[in-house]
């Protein structure tokens, strides 16, 4: 199942048609797609009964909202491969190296950024989004607790990211505008392996990072299992689950988003994420 956003209202996705949730549910299933997640097992077996002709709205990629557009929680993990770990200077790591995004940063996957003064820097990530409540689960029940998986870029101003000790990580990848997700949530077994897909970023039409996911040091069970055993889980949850090698601040010489750029975020079986950048005036 395919699960996106237009107008604000949940619709389930097929091929370049969706069903809006509430419409064709006859009002058993909420607009919202915040509360639909709240009765995820519902919406799925609903949804895989749905007829052909109940999709009857055409898609615009460009008019589609983030998914999970209020999540109550955003983790993020830094350092989760190992190309990624070595151009930063550091060892692989021995357990996840965790923070936060603050949820207001949280965005649709066609946007416009304004940059901010600083050192701005792209890190294209697979989200994991969390379905269900979810406390100490094992890593062989982790999958059964996630929705499904998504699109997104970790953006990230250097300069605050790296300001004092210890580093201020949240509020450097927090400025508005800096969680753009997308384009669609699509549940596990769409996929022929959930945990091998192929992840590229492009800037200006030049790829910079590509990997598959399956070079993750923490894959996103060990994640949900290793997260879930600190602090409870909630539908809605997401997971920036680590960015490959090829980020700017680590080029030679350095290249950061400057106004004018095109960034690409792009995931195999799920689609792509656009974000363009403008220049903050003061």
């Amino acid at each position: 199942m395919r699960l996106g956003v237009i107008d604000g209202r949940a619709v389930v996705v097929r091929g370049d048609r969706a069903a809006d949730v509430r419409w064709a549910s006859k009002g058993r299933l909420p607009t919202d797609p915040m509360p639909l997640l709240e009765e995820w097992p519902r919406l799925r077996e609903w949804a895989a009964g749905l007829a052909d002709g109940a999709f009857d709205i055409p898609v615009d990629p460009t008019a589609l909202g983030a998914p999970v557009p209020r999540p109550r929680q955003v983790f993020a993990i830094a350092l989760n491969y190992p190309p990624h770990a070595a151009e930063a200077g550091f060892t692989p790591p021995d357990e996840p190296l965790v923070f936060t995004k603050f949820p207001a940063c949280v965005t649709g996957p066609h946007t416009t950024v304004a940059l901010p003064a600083g050192k701005v820097d792209w890190e294209v990530e697979l989200v994991a989004v969390i379905g269900r409540e979810t406390y100490r689960a094992s890593e062989d029940q982790a999958w059964e607790a996630v929705a499904g998986l998504t699109v997104g870029q970790d953006l990230s101003e250097r300069v605050t990211q790296l300001r004092g000790k210890p580093a201020q990580f949240s509020l450097g990848k927090s400025y508005t505008g800096f969680g753009p997700t997308g384009p669609v949530l699509i549940t596990p077994d769409e996929f022929d392996d959930p945990d091998d897909l192929e992840i590229t970023g492009l800037l200006n039409g030049v790829p910079v990072q590509h990997d598959r996911t399956k070079s993750m040091i923490f894959p996103v069970p060990e994640l949900v299992a290793r997260l879930s055993a600190v602090v409870p889980l909630f539908p809605g949850d997401l997971v920036f689950t680590g960015t490959p090698a090829g980020v700017g601040n680590r080029m030679d010489p350095p290249r950061y988003l400057t106004e004018g750029d095109e960034l690409v975020s792009r995931i195999e079986g799920i689609g792509e994420i656009r974000q363009r950048f403008t220049a903050v005036h003061l």
